[in-house]
């Protein structure tokens, strides 16, 4: 009989399986720390935003914390006076 050495044979399914296996799991280590920092970095970077109008009409998203900071010049306003502030004729 004669010896063949294991460079010469081509891999078998059964060599296989472990390989594919133990590849499957390598993503699973190592990573908690990391995806657990970005995800609080991200939560603390989430700030509520919103929508307000400017007076040629278009739309801005702005900060609440910029919002709570402004001074309000006139809390009430009537249509006519708003028609004038967008520029619209009657």
């Amino acid at each position: 009989m004669t010896d063949k050495s294991k460079k010469g044979n081509p891999i078998s399914r059964r060599g296989i399986l472990p390989i594919l296996g133990s590849s499957l799991l390598i993503p699973f280590f190592g990573m908690g720390k990391p995806l657990n920092d970005k995800l609080v970095e991200s939560e603390e970077e989430e700030e509520e935003f919103q929508t307000l109008l400017k007076p040629d009409g278009t739309t801005v998203k702005v900060s609440v914390n910029v919002l709570k900071k402004s001074k309000v010049i006139k809390k009430n306003i009537n249509n006519k006076s708003f028609l004038q502030w967008l520029g619209k004729k009657n």
